[in-house]
């Protein structure tokens, strides 16, 4: 019996879980399933091949026990959190995979765990990961074809489904609320157009977006995310021209996300005292001029030239951040944290809600007769419910599935690792159509 452990079982674990008990009987595997709390786990009790435990992995010997008694190890903590099970998977010569960005720290002990025989694979999910594999899928064939590839660019979004698209924002919470209110923040977005570098910075991040189409899904307004300079040497293009990776947004909503970054609700850089007596009217006229003469609604309007009868003045007060009654929960918190709050009442994805996946890339590129082409290869995914969702299926099955090939040797790459390597993404790619999540490629 092969012990797999999955530490951390959050919003993204159900296809994870679900994968890898469908795996179990013919893979001989056994599931130790682990979080600070369990109530939301305990339907999983009912599984012979399947144990579910509280853990604590700050405390280091109940940490390094449940490690011991594992084969391999799965995070879906918190990035912040990988490295504390990275040492001791270290430690106890235990492979490690996470769905996260390899941190500067994680990347730093390289070649210690290459010392030790051992992989730990990170940016397993989706966005990292299956942007990963299916766009290195293409560049390396390009590559083998002696063709240049002189522009890339890449998106992806988690978004709510068409069918239950019902507020003015077309937009619900499918992943980390928290992450959605900070994305963006901190250093500018930097990418490289045209052989100029582009560095742009938060206040004008989502007034700089452009518009694509992806087929039998619609129009879509897409922004650049991050940095994208770094991915020339990850995806072997350090002289290509233009590489944009971004973020994909239903149309119009980075231009009614922009008034709350004007107004200032995002900022998660200080906190406003006593909140906790402040109704969200107030907290919204925290960051509005005092003017005796004007109401808040004017002043918004004043400030963000707009108009009553504009759709977006509809879309701020569904929000609810008009309101006399609503009250903030919290005694000191950052506007940021008040702000996912009041969007996370608004933003609700309930039971039977459906969210939905898409990613587009595109590569332009002189094949070896010098002739200018285009690729255009684009993924689409809709989730079940509020638990199967597409969000859970595009990180989880990438996990699952690269776990078994770990356990099963049929990946020789040792030390921190990504999947942008044929031995990696091949087989995972081919495996996740079985389940619904294929590219679609238009050649121009």
């Amino acid at each position: 019996m092969r012990s797999i452990l999955i530490v951390g079982a959050g919003k993204s674990s159900p296809y994870l879980i679900k994968y890898l008990l469908g795996k179990s009987q013919e893979q001989n595997l056994h599931l130790n399933i682990t979080d600070v709390k369990i109530d939301h786990l305990l339907e999983y009790k009912k599984y012979n091949n399947c144990t579910v435990s509280t853990i604590n992995i700050l405390n280091d010997s109940e940490r390094e026990e449940f490690i011991l008694k594992n084969d391999i190890v799965i995070s879906m903590l918190p990035a912040r959190l990988h490295m504390i099970l990275a040492t001791s998977c270290l430690k106890h010569k235990r492979n490690l995979i996470t769905a996260s960005y390899v941190s500067d720290e994680m990347r730093s002990i390289d070649e210690d765990v290459k010392n030790k025989s051992l992989i730990f694979l990170n940016e397993m999910g989706l966005d990292p990961g299956i942007d990963h594999m299916s766009a290195k899928k293409i560049i390396d064939k390009l590559k083998d074809d002696n063709c240049t590839i002189h522009s890339f660019k890449s998106y992806t979004g988690g978004l709510i489904a068409p069918e239950s698209d019902n507020n003015s924002w077309n937009y619900k919470f499918t992943w980390n609320p928290r992450n959605v209110v900070l994305a963006g923040q901190g250093s500018p977005a930097k990418y490289i157009e045209n052989k100029k570098y582009k560095y742009l910075p938060y206040n004008r991040l989502f007034e700089n977006t452009e518009r694509i189409n992806i087929d039998n899904y619609g129009e879509f307004d897409v922004y650049p995310n991050r940095d994208s300079l770094k991915y020339r040497k990850i995806y072997d293009l350090e002289d290509i021209e233009t590489m944009i990776r971004g973020t994909i947004r239903k149309v119009g909503f980075p231009k009614s996300w922009n008034m709350l970054v004007r107004l200032g609700l995002t900022d998660d850089s200080f906190k406003i005292l006593n909140c906790n007596e402040m109704t969200y009217r107030d907290f919204l006229n925290c960051f509005l001029p005092y003017d005796k003469s004007l109401t808040i609604e004017e002043k918004v309007k004043r400030l963000l030239t707009i108009e009553e009868k504009d759709f977006e003045m509809a879309k701020l007060s569904e929000i609810n951040l008009f309101s006399d009654s609503k009250k903030v929960p919290f005694k000191n918190a950052s506007p940021a944290h008040i702000l996912e709050h009041i969007l996370k009442e608004a933003w609700q994805l309930q039971a039977n809600d459906k969210d939905m996946i898409v990613m587009y890339h595109e590569f332009k590129y002189r094949n070896k007769l010098k002739k200018e082409k285009k690729i255009i290869s684009t993924m689409g995914c809709i989730g079940e419910n509020s638990k199967y969702t597409a969000m859970a299926k595009t990180v989880g099955l990438p996990l699952g599935i690269s776990c078994l090939m770990i356990l099963n040797n049929k990946i020789s790459s040792l030390g921190v690792q990504t999947p942008v390597n044929k031995e990696i993404y091949t087989p995972v790619l081919e495996e996740l159509k079985i389940f619904g999540i294929s590219f679609n490629e238009i050649y121009l």
